[in-house]
C-alpha cells in the first residue's frame, strides 16, 4: 500500500521486442485513472519511454520509491537496465530480451520484498528467448520458484476465467509423465497452495473442489483405483489441515455445475480446456504457493504485432484486478 492506501501492483513488462511494454504501459494508464490500484512498471526505462511516449503521452514518468503515492497523470517506474539499447528491436526474437526478461521479474520479486506491493503482474514472456540466453525456463512458476526460493513442486499454476478457477496438480507433462508424478502429497500441496492464494486475495474460507484421475473419479474402482488411492486421501489431508475441500469428483460433472471458489485438477489439460474453452485469450494465469501474489496473462509475447500499437492490454487489467479482489466472481464470458 501506498500512503493513499492504494494498493501497488508491480507490472513487469515482460519480454521486451513483444508486446509486453506497450501493453503495461497502456495498462498502467488505465489503472492510473481508475485509482483503484496503484500500478508501478517494472523494466528497461528505454522500452517504457518508448511506449509511454506513444500510448500514454499526456503522461510523465516517475521513477517510484516509497512511500510515495499515486499521482495525477504520472506513471511510476522501477528502472531496470537489463536490455542494451541497441537490442530493443520490437518484433524480433533474441537471447538478450530473453535474459532481461528475466532480469525485470528478479526484479518484481525484489520490490514485493523490499515494500508494500501487493503482487505482481508479468507481460508475456517468451520460452524460445529466455533459454536461448541459456537460462533453464518453462514458464513464469518455475522461475517464481527459483526468485523465492521455493522448491519448485510447491508451485502451481492457477488458470482463472470463464467463472472458473482450476490449479494444476502437474502441468507441462506427458500425460504419462504427469500421472506417475500424481501423489497424495503432491495434490495436498496444490490444494494448500490454492487455498492459501485465495485467502491472500480476500476469500476468507475458500471451498475447493479435487478432480479424479479417472472418468467418475474411478467409481469405486470400476475404472481403476487410483482416486482411492491418491486424491482421496488427499482430500482427507486437506480437511485435516482445516481446509474446505470435497471430492473427488468427475471432472465433467464438477466443472460443469460450477459450485466451488476452486478446483485442483490432475494434468494439464483436464484444467486448460474448460478455461480457455470459456474464456479463450482473457485468461489469467496465476503462480500460486511461492508466498508472492502473482500473476501473468493468457496469451503470448504477439511478435507479429509488437510495435505496431494495436495489441490489447484488456489481459494485463483482468490479471491486476484479479489480484486486488480475488473474491470477485471471474464471470462468464458476456457477463
Amino acid at each position: 500500500m501506498s500512503d493513499s492506501g492504494v494498493p501497488a501492483i508491480a507490472l513487469s513488462i515482460g519480454d521486451p521486442n513483444g508486446i509486453g511494454p506497450e501493453i503495461a504501459v497502456k495498462a498502467a494508464a488505465v489503472l492510473g485513472r481508475e485509482g483503484r490500484l496503484h500500478p508501478v512498471l517494472v523494466g528497461d526505462p528505454a522500452a517504457i519511454r518508448a511506449c509511454a511516449r506513444r500510448f500514454a503521452s499526456g503522461y510523465r514518468l516517475r521513477e517510484a520509491g516509497w512511500p510515495d503515492a499515486p499521482a495525477a497523470h504520472t506513471l511510476d517506474v522501477v528502472p531496470v537496465h537489463a536490455l542494451p539499447e541497441a537490442d530493443y528491436r520490437p518484433g524480433e526474437v533474441s537471447a538478450a530480451a530473453g535474459a532481461a526478461t528475466v532480469e525485470y521479474l528478479a526484479a518484481a520479486v525484489a520490490l514485493t520484498r523490499a515494500h508494500p506491493v501487493h503482487g505482481i503482474v508479468a507481460c508475456p514472456h517468451s520460452e524460445t528467448a529466455v533459454n536461448a540466453a541459456g537460462i533453464a525456463f518453462s514458464g513464469y512458476p518455475g522461475l517464481l520458484a527459483r526468485l523465492t526460493g521455493t522448491a519448485e513442486e510447491g508451485v502451481f499454476l492457477m488458470l482463472v476465467g470463464g467463472g472458473l478457477r482450476i490449479v494444476h496438480a502437474t502441468l507441462h507433462l506427458a500425460l504419462r509423465e504427469a500421472l506417475a508424478r500424481l501423489t497424495p502429497d503432491r495434490v495436498e500441496a496444490a490444494g494448500v497452495a490454492a487455498a492459501g492464494a485465495l485467502q491472500a486475495m480476500g476469500l476468507d474460507s475458500p471451498r475447493l473442489a479435487v478432480l479424479g484421475i479417472n472418468p467418475h473419479a474411478g467409481e469405486n474402482g470400476l475404472f481403476g483405483s487410483e482416486d482411492a488411492e491418491i486424491t482421496s486421501p488427499a482430500v482427507a489431508r486437506l480437511r485435516q489441515r482445516g481446509i474446505t475441500a470435497e471430492g473427488p469428483f468427475g471432472a465433467d460433472t464438477a466443472l460443469a455445475a460450477a459450485e466451488f471458489d476452486a478446483y485442483i485438477a490432475m494434468y494439464h489439460d483436464q484444467g486448460h480446456v474448460p478455461v480457455k474453452l470459456l474464456a479463450g485469450r482473457t485468461a489469467s494465469a496465476l503462480a500460486v504457493g511461492a508466498g508472492v501474489l502473482f500473476a501473468s496473462v493468457g496469451h503470448g509475447t504477439g511478435f507479429d504485432i509488437a510495435g505496431r500499437g494495436v495489441a490489447d492490454p484488456a489481459a494485463v487489467l483482468r490479471a491486476a484486478r484479479l489480484l486486488a479482489s480475488g473474491t470477485a466472481p471471474a464471470g462468464r464470458p458476456g457477463a
